[in-house]
């Protein structure tokens, strides 16, 4: 349980973590071209253009949900002014909750040799996530649209099935990258 992995999208469980303490759902969000244009072609995402905005609640949604990595780069620059800075917040958060062998890199868990966490301190973090009920009220739905009932709707769908299969899980997230592998973090509650 504490041998260093790359995290892989679960990383967004800190990116999410650090949005909840740091920013109100009413806050508006504009998409960089850098946020939009840095990530991985055929990577995770939800095609926002750069100069669009969304409301912190939707990227939320986008986020945990569909795993869009330009969300998660926008949600960072928001937030801390550069990814760089954002990658420092969640090292320092890291820190603060005792994940001893974790290092961030970018908001979104894209591959880097300097981006790595263990099952137990995802567990850890996964922990501080869940006392926000709305994180784990959106991590829990299967699927949904953004922006509902406009010409601009856009369908999400969890990539974590097993919210759809097993009544019991109630949400958080999945990962997959070429160097990661398939990872999940996840949570549950059956018979008590």
């Amino acid at each position: 349980i504490h041998q260093k992995s790359y995290p892989a999208s679960t990383t967004k469980l800190m990116t999410c973590l650090i949005a909840a303490e740091n920013a109100k759902l009413q806050e508006t969000v504009k998409f960089s071209q850098d946020a939009v244009f840095s990530i991985e072609s055929g990577s995770s995402n939800i095609g926002i253009d750069a100069g669009q905005s969304m409301p912190m609640e939707e990227c939320l949604y986008g986020i945990l949900v569909a795993s869009a990595n330009e969300v998660a780069n926008g949600v960072a620059e928001h937030i801390a002014g550069d990814m760089d800075s954002f990658a420092d917040m969640m090292n320092k958060k890291a820190e603060e909750i005792g994940a001893e062998n974790t290092h961030f890199v970018t908001p979104n868990g894209l591959d880097s040799d300097e981006h790595y966490s263990t099952a137990y301190d995802m567990a850890m973090m996964a922990r501080e996530l869940i006392r926000h009920e709305k994180i784990l009220e959106f991590s829990s739905i299967y699927e949904d649209y953004l922006r509902k009932n406009t010409d601009n709707s856009f369908w999400l769908v969890n990539t974590n099935k097993l919210v759809r299969f097993y009544s019991y899980i109630d949400g958080l997230k999945t990962g997959y990258t070429g160097k990661a592998g398939y990872c999940l973090t996840a949570t549950g509650k059956k018979n008590g």
